[in-house]
């Protein structure tokens, strides 16, 4: 999904929310990951609950209870791949009065790049003409957390886009 991020007298721009430049302090990126170890140790927990599940089902079911243990199995595996598969998300970070805020988040690095280069570039000469910059990769829903052990869950951020995990 593509978003738009303008700078216009001397406001910086995210969809719906305005970050006058005079007021952002610091410039920045994030990069937040999928923590691959919580998810095989989810997938190893799950696949040890369905092993004993399972075997009942199969010893009770014969041939119909060997397929669903199969499906299921299958399933298991699915979530873990697609899960892995996340690609890591870059986010445009920026001071403003002690507040650290996540304004956008995109899937390629290079475009947070690009934007904390603009808004520096604006932040230090305000004045300057309107700067429109298309995020082509940004992402929408929620932020990938990653904090406590374990933890594969979801958080909510303020600003636009993020990406979820399952």
């Amino acid at each position: 999904m593509a978003a738009q991020v303008q700078i216009n007298e001397g406001v910086l721009w995210v969809g719906g929310e305005a970050y006058p430049l005079r007021n952002i302090s610091h410039v920045g990126q994030r990069r937040m990951d999928i923590n691959k170890g919580a998810a095989w140790k989810k997938f190893f927990q799950a696949t040890f609950v369905w092993l004993v599940l399972g075997g009942i089902l199969v010893a009770a079911a014969d041939a119909v209870g060997v397929i669903i243990f199969i499906a299921v199995e299958a399933y298991l595996i699915w979530k873990l791949v697609t899960t892995l598969q996340i690609p890591p998300v870059f986010g445009l970070v920026l001071n403003t009065s002690g507040t650290q805020r996540e304004a956008i988040w995109s899937t390629r690095q290079e475009e947070i790049q690009q934007l904390i280069y603009e808004v520096t570039k604006a932040i230090g000469n305000p004045d300057v003409a309107q700067t429109v910059i298309n995020v082509e990769h940004a992402v929408q829903n929620n932020v990938i957390q990653q904090y406590g052990s374990g933890n594969i869950g979801t958080a909510q951020h303020s600003g636009s886009g993020g990406i979820q995990a399952s």
